[in-house]
């Protein structure tokens, strides 16, 4: 269940960080026979499979059988991943959506489409490997509840960030700039979300049990046994519920909310049918422990340092990718606009920075905080032997062996040994709280640590010359390795070019050009700076046009259409620049407001051109006057 936890957070971290590319590399044909093309493949591999591995049933093992049901439905859900991931950046089907006016206003609503599609291709695999699940593990639920039990673990993930994107959707469509203008700083986004992940999990609870379909547990014998352990640990909540995750037929038990007034209990039909009631106080004492030693506000906590460490130190990671060849080589090819090579890394590096953080360091809690909610049994009872015989049940009924490791949980083995020393020697008990108490501080401390750097290399001087130096470094090296390479001498013009050493960047863009005459980006990017740049001796608004027309004609991008129509409009051709900058306008995707106010600049220029004839004059006569 926690797989799929991590599986769609992924899904939305690499939808999230996708920027569209303005030259598609398939046409619109070509990429929706693609996307067709390869669903079906993919539906139909994944049944193969699967009705493969219910044939071979009968021929393994049982623990075998089901290390290989687990092993490939993990394969398969990485396949989604890797197949959604090519459809987004490959493909690009977000860009089919762009023109139409409700999804331009409302983001959202298309993001809601991709990620329906992600969950589609789990749907997929989880329908095609419901047949196995239950003549291996005779759960006695349908297909359809086998299903939705895996969606509705989703949905803690998507449901808070589908709100958050629609709220951010209904800012940008009110008429106020200060909102706007506020979450445009780091610091407003960032107080921005972490005010939304406080009121999310304070009262997120109060609802995902509506979505899960749980119901209160009736009054009885059941609901008053837990009602007195709950009073003898002082524990306060709303209300006791039914947890009918796959039909109710596992034993597990869960607790959520971290005030009283948002705070549930959950249960499953199994658990108060299949254990004795001594165990069940032992399992509902594990879930009271979860509350008392703050697990859930630690929780918090950690997703908080996720978003501290990606934000920290993804500048420093970046730069450190581009040690390799391959990249650099992705990104020159890729080109300078919206997305571009780079986008596809900065994607990469975000998955893969939460994939480590949360299946090593954020598991290495779970695990131990597992372990302590177990042990806090003894705060109540003085054995824990019945929470011992309760693993066994679980590690019986489940079919799976009890030495099966997992990220998130310590295996039964190891929680039934770590008890049974506990049982004879309750200073274990402290050593445990003392080894957690320690991580914690560590944590704490590295948080501090990392987020003392992230401020430098995003806000201080450190990090603006750390920078600089280590990405001219890197391209040096390359050029000397390489020095047949055009795109290395391209970065290095773009690097020149943004601190406005124009000089220096029109001489690498000349000699990537002469490696590569038509790169239509390098012929662009020179185009601009010629017709741009102040200074007298690099001025030169004729090869501009001629360069741009030149890289035009190799890739009519907005951006490029837009330094041609620039080049007209320094050359007093304003006519010429109307009508080139009406077609970049029309071939935009994004950031349309900076190419209305150019075609307004020119629109402006052919209607008054004795103003803009005088202005354009006056900068000449000022060139003059310095000689």
């Amino acid at each position: 269940m926690f797989s799929n936890f991590i599986y769609f957070i992924i899904a939305l971290l690499i939808y999230t960080t996708y920027q569209p590319t303005e030259t598609p590399l398939f046409s619109c044909l070509e990429r929706l026979f693609l996307f067709l093309f390869l669903s079906i493949i993919f539906a139909c591999f994944t049944w193969y499979e699967f009705v493969r591995l219910k044939k071979k049933n009968s021929e393994i093992r049982f623990a075998d059988s089901d290390d290989r049901f687990n092993t490939l439905v993990t394969r398969h859900s990485v396949m989604a991943i890797l197949l959604f991931t090519f459809e987004i950046y490959g493909l690009q089907l977000p860009a089919f959506f762009f023109d139409i006016q409700i999804f331009a206003s409302l983001p959202t609503i298309t993001a809601l489409i991709f990620i329906m599609l992600f969950m589609l291709y789990l749907i997929i695999i989880w329908s095609a490997s419901y047949e196995f699940y239950q003549k291996k593990y005779l759960a006695g639920i349908t297909r359809r509840s086998y299903i939705f039990s895996n969606i509705s673990f989703a949905v803690p993930v998507i449901l808070p960030w589908l709100l958050l994107s629609a709220i951010l959707d209904i800012i940008n469509l009110l008429p106020f700039d200060a909102p706007k203008r506020i979450l445009s700083t780091t610091a407003g986004e960032s107080i921005f979300f972490l005010l939304f992940l406080f009121i999310v999990a304070y009262t997120g609870p109060a609802l995902i049990p509506k979505i899960w379909g749980c119901r209160p547990l009736e009054a009885g014998y059941f609901r008053s046994r837990i009602e007195r352990l709950c009073k003898k640990a002082d524990l306060e909540f709303t209300d006791i519920l039914y947890w009918p995750i796959f039909g109710g037929r596992m034993i597990t038990a869960g607790v959520m909310g971290i005030t009283k007034r948002f705070r549930y209990i959950l249960v499953t039909d199994a658990l108060l049918r299949m254990l004795e009631p001594d165990e069940l106080d032992m399992v509902i004492s594990h879930e009271i422990g979860h509350v008392k030693k703050k697990h859930l506000i630690f929780y918090l906590l950690f997703f908080a340092g996720y978003m501290l460490i990606a934000y920290a130190v993804m500048d420093l990671i970046i730069m450190s990718a581009l040690y390799s060849e391959f990249i650099f080589n992705l990104v020159g090819s890729y080109g300078s606009g919206p997305g571009t090579g780079s986008s596809i890394i900065f994607s990469f590096i975000i998955v893969f920075i939460f994939v480590i953080y949360f299946r090593y360091l954020f598991g290495y809690f779970m695990r131990n905080f597992e372990r302590q909610a177990d042990t806090y049994v003894y705060t109540l009872f003085n054995n824990a032997a019945p929470l011992i015989s309760t693993f066994k049940k679980i590690a019986l009924s489940s079919g799976q062996s009890p030495d099966k490791p997992c990220w998130h949980h310590f295996s039964i083995t190891k929680r039934i040994n770590f008890l049974e020393k506990c049982e004879t020697d309750r200073s274990w008990i402290q050593r445990h709280d003392r080894n957690i108490k320690k991580s914690i501080a560590a944590y704490v401390v590295a948080m501090l640590f990392i987020g003392g750097i992230g401020y430098q290399l995003n806000f201080g001087w450190a990090g603006q010359v750390l920078e600089k130096h280590f990405i001219e470094k890197i391209i040096k090296r390359e050029i000397e390795n390489n020095p047949d390479n055009p795109n290395f001498y391209k970065i290095m013009g773009d690097l020149f070019y943004e601190d406005m050493e124009y000089s220096k960047a029109v001489a690498f863009y000349e000699k990537s050009l002469s490696l590569d005459p038509d790169n239509p980006e390098t012929l662009n990017n020179l185009a601009w700076i010629l017709v741009t740049c102040d200074d007298r001796m690099l001025y030169d608004p004729a090869r501009s046009i001629r360069l741009a027309q030149r890289a035009a004609v190799l890739q009519k991008s907005p951006h490029i259409l837009d330094t041609l129509a620039e080049g007209y409009y320094m050359s007093g051709m304003y006519d010429e620049a109307v009508k080139t900058g009406r077609e970049a306008l029309k071939l935009v995707k994004t950031d349309k407001a900076y190419y209305k106010k150019q075609l307004e600049k020119f629109k402006q220029a052919l209607q008054c051109p004795s103003r803009i004839n005088a202005d354009i004059g006056q900068k000449d006569h000022l060139w003059m006057g310095s000689t």
